[in-house]
Order: C-alpha cells, then structure tokens, then sequence
C-alpha cells in the first residue's frame, strides 16, 4: 500500500505523525509542500489546510491521527 505524508518543516503534529508511522512499522513517502506546489494543491483539493496530510490507497486524513495510524499497522500486519 502507498501511503504519503504531506509535511512541512517545524511542524509538531506532522513529527508526531512520522515517528507514529515509524514505531508502527508502516513505510511511507515524505513530501514538503513548502518545496513541492502539487502536493500542497493536492492537500488542498481534499479541503484540507492543516498539515499533515496523510494519504493512503484508500483512505486519507489531517492532522495526528493515531488512531487511523493504528489502523494502518493492523493493515499492514496482516
């Protein structure tokens, strides 16, 4: 499963998300979107304006999510 991170530099809840997804053993691409103007238009398309964004195969979501991280390691386990 491809996953995403939208990220940008000095962000508490994107470092939250990455060190979440590392503990749980999920791999995932990193993309800033201080650097990258797709990916933020991407974000954005999603209605979303809080970083991180996370996206998956199926499924995405803003912000700190450990509960949605969760469930990706349960996915990725199986």
């Amino acid at each position: 499963m491809d996953i995403t991170v939208y990220s940008k530099p000095l962000c508490v809840q994107c470092d939250a998300t990455k060190r979440a997804l590392n503990k749980a053993g999920v791999a995932y691409d990193v993309v800033d979107i201080t650097e990258d103007a797709d990916a933020l238009a991407k974000a954005k398309s999603l209605g979303y304006v809080q970083a991180p964004v996370v996206i998956t195969g199926e499924d995405h979501w803003s912000g700190f999510r450990p509960d949605k991280i969760k469930e990706l390691a349960g996915v990725a386990a199986a």
